[in-house]
């Protein structure tokens, strides 16, 4: 049986840059969802203590699903202008669901 991959990303953006970023993740969630039946979970949240901090939580089905994830032709174009708004380096974590 395969393990679900999800990761949490924070992502702590220029605030003159937010807008622009909050445009890119939602083109990327929508994609995401549309796209990839097997992102499980596929989330951008923003801080309630800081406009300027923001969570992206995934899962997905299992490791080839996840690198299907960092393959695909929308997260190559759309990430690298997403990393170009941060005021610094995101901090990322992966995790395997126990439920």
């Amino acid at each position: 049986m395969s393990e679900a991959r999800s990761f949490i990303a924070k992502l702590v953006v220029k605030p003159e840059r937010r807008d622009e970023f909050v445009n890119l993740q939602s083109e990327l969630k929508g994609l995401v969802h549309a796209q990839e039946p097997d992102a499980l979970v596929y989330e951008l949240l923003q801080s309630d203590d800081d406009p300027n901090t923001f969570f992206c939580v995934a899962t997905f089905r299992d490791q080839g699903a996840f690198d299907h994830h960092m393959g695909i032709d929308f997260h190559d174009r759309l990430v690298p202008p997403i990393l170009d708004c941060l005021a610094q380096d995101m901090e990322l974590s992966f995790h395997r669901s126990l439920s």
